[in-house]
């Protein structure tokens, strides 16, 4: 299974219009807990510098539907696309996915745009 995106997925991420805050659902299974941890300290500072936060986090502890098995969920929102592409395509963030590839066996990374509240 694959960690990152194929060119054709970055691309069709990449032109969508870019018409506010994005939030990327990032579920994860581990291969080395400790090692996505490293890449979680320095990206979320990253995140901040870009101007996004993290939203929400935890521990899936039961699946009610479905057969997914993962380890961690993580909603991550970023002013625009634009601000995560400019944090994907950076030599610093080069430099800390490494953590991130030895960290995950397999991932699901869905950008997600907000709905207005009924």
């Amino acid at each position: 299974m694959a960690i990152v995106p194929d060119p054709e997925q970055f691309v069709r991420f990449a032109t969508t219009p870019d018409d506010g805050p994005v939030a990327m659902l990032n579920l994860i299974k581990f291969q080395d807990r400790a090692e996505y941890a490293s890449y979680g300290v320095a990206v979320l500072a990253m995140v901040a510098k870009q101007g996004g936060r993290l939203l929400w986090h935890g521990e899936p502890t039961q699946t009610l539907i479905g057969d997914a098995d993962w380890d961690y969920v993580a909603l991550v929102e970023y002013p625009s696309r634009a601000a995560f592409i400019d944090m994907v395509t950076a030599p610093e963030y080069d430099e800390i996915h490494q953590h991130r590839e030895s960290g995950i066996d397999y991932t699901t990374l869905i950008a997600c745009r907000p709905l207005p509240t009924p």
